[in-house]
């Protein structure tokens, strides 16, 4: 068992995280039908916690019910993405609730709810959406004292400095592809914000019209001090023994 955890990019926005003492976290699965997502790249025989920020489809994997159903793990989710699944039955049990503001301790991690500026829905199965609703971010922070900052789809906010002031994030996961979230622009001016150096972009290429690229953050933040852009490929792992950790 590695002594420093792990983050695993899936594709699009959803990531694997393996904390030191081997939980493992998904982070928006999105894996059926997912055009970006590996073959190889299957949903693990185990999984400990689900975070979910929002409702879109791209976030919410369809067959979410039934992930939870055959790998019981513990969910936290969105609130209303939360109501939603206790009304298809996914039993309270299953739940931590909280919302934005609030810190939960579960599995040896830390999870945060912060706040992010996207307008969200559910698709619902009859074809129509339903539950519109805020998404939400995650700070999740580990025993090796190790934090991170899963953004969730978002614009670029002013408050990601008190973000970056109050959980000292040492990685950012940010979206850069533009359109329905942050392109390189914003995202660029959030990594300023966050006061953050190593960021896994996320959340571009998966389709045309998201047209971001890490070669763009790069270049719009090539004045920010030892800054290391983690350009992840789908299945792609970042060990966090790079990050230096610190006592806080």
């Amino acid at each position: 068992m590695s002594t420093h955890s792990q983050i695993q990019f899936l594709a699009h926005a959803s990531f694997q995280i393996t904390t030191p003492e081997g939980h493992v976290i998904l982070i928006d699965p999105w894996y059926t039908n997912n055009p970006a997502m590996p073959a190889d790249l299957k949903i693990p025989e185990k999984v400990d916690l689900i975070l979910i920020t929002h409702g879109h489809r791209d976030h919410l994997d369809s067959k979410i019910v039934d992930i939870i159903r055959t790998k019981s793990p513990k969910v936290i989710a969105n609130p209303i993405v939360r109501f939603y699944l206790q009304e298809q039955g996914v039993p309270d049990h299953v739940f931590e609730p909280m919302n934005a503001g609030g810190t939960v301790s579960i599995l040896n991690v830390k999870i945060t709810m912060t706040n992010a500026f996207h307008f969200a829905h559910i698709n619902l199965p009859d074809g129509k959406i339903g539950y519109p609703h805020a998404s939400n971010g995650f700070i999740v922070w580990m025993s090796d004292d190790v934090s991170v900052y899963y953004s969730g789809d978002t614009s670029v906010f002013a408050d990601m400095e008190l973000i970056g002031e109050i959980y000292e994030p040492d990685i950012a996961i940010l979206p850069i592809g533009d359109r329905f979230t942050m392109g390189p622009l914003e995202a660029a001016f959030a990594i300023r914000l966050l006061k953050v150096k190593h960021v896994i972009p996320c959340h571009y290429g998966t389709m045309p019209t998201l047209s971001g690229t890490p070669e763009k953050l790069a270049a719009l933040t090539e004045d920010v001090d030892r800054l290391e852009i983690h350009a992840l490929k789908p299945g792609e792992i970042l060990d966090t023994s790079i990050i230096k950790t610190r006592y806080r």
